[in-house]
């Protein structure tokens, strides 16, 4: 994990405090910003999404989907969990909390905005950093870019419906257009300039079979992928400032709900691949893979759907500052019981 990774939690709580304190030093230069949009979709913002996911993007082989068929319970689990499981809890818990646990505590128009966001987290599995989670984990490196790529394929075709679904259920007005919209933004056409990106860099390489020209070219867009997601964690908390000033009890409730699903799902996934018997290196990067969350694209959809200055971003945001340091306990957890689980991958 290198460095900015590693204390990615740091300079997101440091983001947190320069954002809150310019949205209240400059507020017009933040109404500024957040007047450059279209079709609901912020052109600054758009920039800064590219800039997080397209480096992600570029590692992803879908070349790896021809190896689908190859010990299937670790990917059986996955795809069972991401999109059976994890969307519907994330949305129970969050209606449990924000409609009746903490409903004495946040209006009721605030507490659909902070479910909305939450389900956007819930329903968007992780891409990129589950890369860095199962190198943690010594995972099996070619099985992950199975289940990333398989997942990535899904999330084109489902993200948008079980959204939908979700937030519809929630009594939230989805206007489809725009979610579609941020759907091929920020996943297709991604997925389409990475996969191409790859190609020309694998066709360039004198070995062919050798990702180090990949390795190399994302090595060097990294650190891109991280200033972007600092600069629109600096803006979004630029439009909450205000409401974080006036209320700094809400981060820690938009928090509850997300641990609990974070360690909720590792545990549901992690124990039912034990008691599948599934190997160590298959079976850690599959709990972490359910228990994590693709948060570049629950952000943007966020400020497409409800807006730069909505609860629904500032809950996605909150999952940004929550994931790192949970993920890290997890994958802790896991080389610590490692043992438990069969070291054979055949």
């Amino acid at each position: 994990m290198g460095f900015f990774e590693k204390w990615l939690s740091l300079w997101v709580a440091l983001c947190i405090l320069a954002g809150i304190l310019l949205g209240n030093l400059f507020p017009a230069l933040f109404e500024v910003i957040a007047s450059y949009e279209y079709a609901s979709v912020n052109l600054v913002v758009a920039v800064l999404i590219w800039a997080m996911v397209y480096p992600m993007m570029v590692s992803v082989d879908f070349a790896s989907l021809s190896h689908i068929g190859d010990r299937p319970k670790g990917l059986i689990l996955t795809i069972i969990v991401n999109w059976l499981i994890k969307p519907f809890t994330m949305a129970a818990l969050g209606v449990l909390f924000f409609e009746y646990v903490f409903a004495d505590l946040i209006a009721p128009e605030d507490a659909e905005a902070y479910i909305a966001g939450l389900i956007l987290l819930g329903a968007a599995p992780c891409t990129a950093m589950v890369f860095v989670w199962s190198q943690l984990t010594r995972g099996d490196a070619a099985y992950t870019l199975v289940q990333v790529s398989v997942n990535d394929v899904i999330m084109i075709f489902a993200f948008a419906p079980i959204v939908a679904l979700l937030l519809g259920v929630t009594d939230i007005v989805v206007p489809w257009e725009t979610l579609l919209l941020s759907v091929g933004l920020y996943v297709v056409v991604p997925l389409i300039a990475g996969a191409i990106t790859r190609h020309l860099l694998m066709s360039r390489s004198p070995a062919k079979a050798s990702d180090a020209p990949v390795e190399a070219f994302t090595a060097k867009v990294k650190p891109f992928s991280v200033i972007g997601l600092l600069m629109t964690v600096v803006l979004l908390f630029g439009f909450q400032g205000q409401v974080i000033l006036d209320r700094p009890l809400l981060i820690v409730l938009i928090a509850v709900p997300l641990l609990l699903q974070s360690y909720g799902i590792f545990a549901l996934a992690y124990g039912a691949a034990w008691a599948w018997r599934v190997p160590y290196k298959v079976a850690a990067p599959c709990a972490l893979i359910g228990t994590s969350n693709f948060f570049e694209l629950a952000v943007a959809v966020a400020i497409s759907l409800f807006g730069l200055n909505s609860g629904a971003a500032l809950a996605t945001v909150v999952g940004v500052l929550v994931e790192v340091p949970v993920m890290l306990s997890l994958v802790a957890f896991a080389n610590r019981t490692q043992h438990f689980f069969p070291k054979e991958t055949g």
